[in-house]
């Protein structure tokens, strides 16, 4: 789950750590009022939970109450990257001497946490990664104990000034706490930043939270914006299903996250591109292999579809009535290859003869099929 910059600012602040003020503002009317009370220069800063709002021209300065009103007005509405701005965070501006990035996010590879720290703030940090990744530096712990050993290695590199360490140390610390007592995946400040009078300020804020643990946490889950969540997604959820909507053009319908996340690999290793990940779960029954053709189907991108089961608790004749029933009900007009293998997999296959399904006997096969298909190399 994620929530707004305005949120995590209000978290970070909970624990102690120094932001800017500011407050959020749902109109131009609004924004300059809060201008006028903080006083002095702001930032207005769109609140989406996408990256690169800054690019997009969703963050401004603004130096009068007046430039704060006309900057709401030009944000408020925008589209970025598909999320609408439906309200903007007004904050004072800080003196800014150094920015830099500090993180904390769950390793599954190694099944702790990792600190990430680098010098160049304000960025993403994918962009430095790629550039000068010799700039990233990356420290593991657990999450029971603050490491301050290695914290405090790593804090003086971060601003390259010694005055700054106990500043670093103690957001760190802070943000650490946090991210345990809160079970969060991801935490990030983007730029932390050095001020001119050296005071050691959050500007930005980023904090992802750990579904399966939400139910421990009411307050978080009080946070969620379904403004900012997707329709189809959201539908899934209450359906049993899971289901993660992506930009490709091959709909995938599959039992089991690990072979659905292997379903996806394999297209995108022949050459496709996955349109979601969607796994219809290990107990499906007909109604679900309906819903689940709705939500693929919902996406206009969809050029065909691979259905890919192995049969455990799942049963493919399930699968197979489910596909049937679907064409009753639901217009299909994407070819669709099926691999069934598994529990009753001769029933299913039997219940499919006739039809004008495409049956694959391997995941390469299936694989190869579907994506011809969608590129329209073979038909359907």
């Amino acid at each position: 789950m994620k929530i707004h910059e305005y949120q995590a600012k209000d978290l970070f602040r909970s624990y102690g750590m120094l932001l800017p003020s500011g407050k959020v503002a749902r109109s131009a009317d609004e924004a300059e009022s809060i201008s006028n009370e903080l006083g002095s220069t702001v930032a207005v800063k769109s609140q989406v939970h996408v990256g690169g709002r800054g690019k997009a021209g969703g963050i401004k300065l603004a130096h009068s109450p007046e430039e704060a009103r006309a900057a709401a007005e030009a944000i408020l509405g925008m589209d970025i990257k598909g999320s609408i701005v439906r309200k903007v965070w007004v904050e004072q501006a800080a003196r800014i001497s150094k920015e830099a990035y500090l993180g904390l996010i769950v390793d599954r590879s190694s099944a702790c946490l990792s600190f990430i720290c680098s010098s160049e703030g304000g960025v993403e940090i994918e962009e430095t990664a790629a550039k000068t990744p010799e700039k990233i530096l990356r420290f593991k712990t657990y999450p029971k104990e603050f490491p301050e050993d290695g914290a405090r290695k790593y804090a003086g590199q971060l601003f390259g000034d010694e005055t700054s360490v106990d500043g670093v140390l103690d957001v760190m610390r802070k943000l650490f706490k946090l991210f345990a007592q809160k079970d969060c995946s991801l935490a990030e400040i983007n730029p932390l930043v050095l001020t001119e009078d050296g005071q050691v300020i959050a500007l930005d804020g980023k904090i992802n939270f750990d579904d399966n643990a939400l139910y421990r946490h009411p307050e978080i889950e009080e946070l969620r914006d379904m403004d900012e969540e997707n329709e189809n997604e959201i539908t899934a959820k209450e359906q049993g299903l899971s289901f993660v909507q992506l930009d490709g053009d091959i709909g995938c319908m599959v039992n089991g996250a690990g072979l659905a996340m292997a379903t996806m690999d394999a297209i995108k290793l022949f050459g496709g591109d996955p349109a979601n990940f969607l796994d219809v779960g290990g107990s499906s029954n007909p109604e679900k292999v309906v819903n689940a053709f709705r939500l693929i189907l919902n996406s206009s991108k969809v050029k065909a579809i691979l259905i890919n089961i192995f049969g455990g608790i799942t049963r493919c004749d399930d699968i197979a009535r489910g596909i049937i029933e679907s064409g009753r009900q639901i217009d299909i007009n994407v070819p669709i290859v099926v691999r069934l293998v598994g529990t009753n997999m001769e029933e299913g296959l039997g219940l499919l003869k006739g039809t004008s399904l495409i049956p694959a006997s391997t995941l390469a096969d299936g694989v190869q099929k579907t994506i011809d298909l969608a590129k329209g190399t073979i038909s359907g």
